[in-house]
């Protein structure tokens, strides 16, 4: 195994011979057992891999094909803003339900209209498992193979009571909604989506419609999770730094006004909003060591003999805190990210944040039409202060949840709406 701390040896390595590490680690249970080894994050590279990659690329893969979500994606947050200001205290689920309805819709055509969506919670349930399952160390099957042949009552074969419950959330997030948007499709009730176009007025093989099935939850799985996650550190970070969030909030007042919602064609002209973005990503990340790269050759980098299976694992969290790259690393600063007259921007994070090389997350280009747009729109309406407990202000622990996708642990915050015609903007229809 071969840890990778520098983000310039990860990009040399798995950037520039990706024709060399793009494989992935061969894992018992989360792959063999349970069948996350069907699913893009740990499919083995190859013909099935790139026929994923293309069909993804298609749909959310360009800039251009951005545009045709702008609408969906602002219409999802400005659903948002109403939630939260009816519940604040369910902001977790307010952010899963935006993102996963944004996929949901993309993937599948499903319109999600609430928290208790079964393809939400089926989704949220998936992904729980994988966070655990892959977990490196976890579970002793993944070092001892043969143990997955022991009977369930045998001392030692806990793990497959997990393995269990783990395959079915799999299945239904896989087959349920597929199959849904199948049965519309052949009805003639579907709504526009990834599935259907793959689908539509065409004769495919059972190969070809597995590819199209295990495309479709990869659009699933990989964009509902982690934007979540992200705007909840987002949530994190402006109750921990309020001078950040009256920045953002000069900004906004000062180039959208306060007639209207800022929208995804703003972009360009909100560069702190922007900058917030990236330092919302560098400063929690996610995936902290990332999803593990195989070599598939033997290979001499930098004067060092990697074998062919060398599991490569990239530190992300160490590449983003990095103090050489990051002044005052563990600070939240968006400004380090905003060129000024004789000082550079830092690094954009987005090298390390969503993979390397041809295991690139496909969805970077949705997850920041989506992080930007919550961003910008929440700032515009509400204040996101520390709760107050016999009037002292409670500040929240930074911490991360274990496991291979790591969030913020909960926290507590007030949100608070900014002024009357900011509930205007929020009342009104999205």
């Amino acid at each position: 195994m071969i840890i990778v701390n520098s983000a310039s040896v990860a990009l040399e390595m798995l950037d520039k011979k990706s024709r060399l590490y793009s494989n992935r680690p061969h894992l018992t249970l989360a792959g063999d057992i349970v069948g996350w080894n069907m699913s893009l994050v740990l499919l083995q590279y190859g013909a099935r891999f790139r026929e994923y990659r293309k069909n993804l690329n298609r749909t959310i893969g360009t800039r251009s094909s951005m545009n045709k979500y702008e609408a969906l994606v602002e219409n999802r947050a400005h659903h948002f803003l109403r939630n939260v200001l009816n519940d604040p205290a369910a902001l977790w689920a307010h952010l899963r339900m935006t993102s996963g309805s944004i996929i949901l819709r993309i993937a599948y055509g499903h319109e999600a209209l609430d928290v208790a969506d079964p393809y939400l919670k089926a989704a949220d349930t998936a992904v729980h498992y994988f966070s655990i399952t892959t977990y490196a160390g976890a579970f002793v099957v993944d070092l001892i193979p043969f143990l997955q042949y022991l009977p369930d009552w045998f001392p030692g074969a806990g793990f497959k009571t997990v393995a269990k419950e783990a395959k079915e959330s799999l299945k239904m997030m896989v087959d349920h909604p597929y199959d849904v948007a199948k049965d519309q499709i052949k009805a003639g009730t579907a709504l526009p989506s990834f599935t259907s176009e793959l689908l539509e007025d065409r004769a495919i093989s059972a190969e070809e419609e597995s590819i199209v099935k295990w495309s479709a939850q990869t659009l699933h799985i990989g964009g509902a999770d982690t934007t979540a996650g992200t705007l909840y550190s987002f949530f994190l970070a402006m109750t921990l730094f309020p001078e950040v969030q009256k920045k953002a909030q000069d900004e906004i007042d000062r180039v959208i006004g306060s007639d209207r919602l800022p929208a995804a064609h703003d972009r360009e002209s909100l560069p702190y909003i922007n900058a917030i973005v990236l330092e919302t990503l560098r400063w929690h990340c996610l995936v902290p060591l990332g999803v593990t790269h195989v070599s598939t050759e033997d290979d001499i980098h930098d004067g060092y003999f990697i074998p062919k299976g060398s599991m490569i694992v990239t530190n992300l969290w160490k590449m983003l805190h990095d103090p050489r790259i990051y002044k005052d690393p563990m600070e939240f600063n968006p400004e380090r990210f905003i060129a000024t007259e004789g000082k550079p921007a830092e690094r954009d994070p987005h090298h390390a944040c969503f993979g390397f090389g041809r295991r690139i997350c496909p969805g970077i280009l949705l997850a920041g039409l989506s992080i930007f747009t919550s961003c910008a729109m929440t700032l515009a309406v509400f204040d996101i202060l520390k709760c107050t407990e016999n009037g002292v202000p409670i500040t929240p622990e930074v911490g991360q949840t274990t496991g291979t996708i790591s969030h913020p642990k909960p926290f507590k915050c007030s949100i608070n709406i900014r002024s009357a015609k900011a509930l205007s903007l929020i009342q009104q229809e999205a």
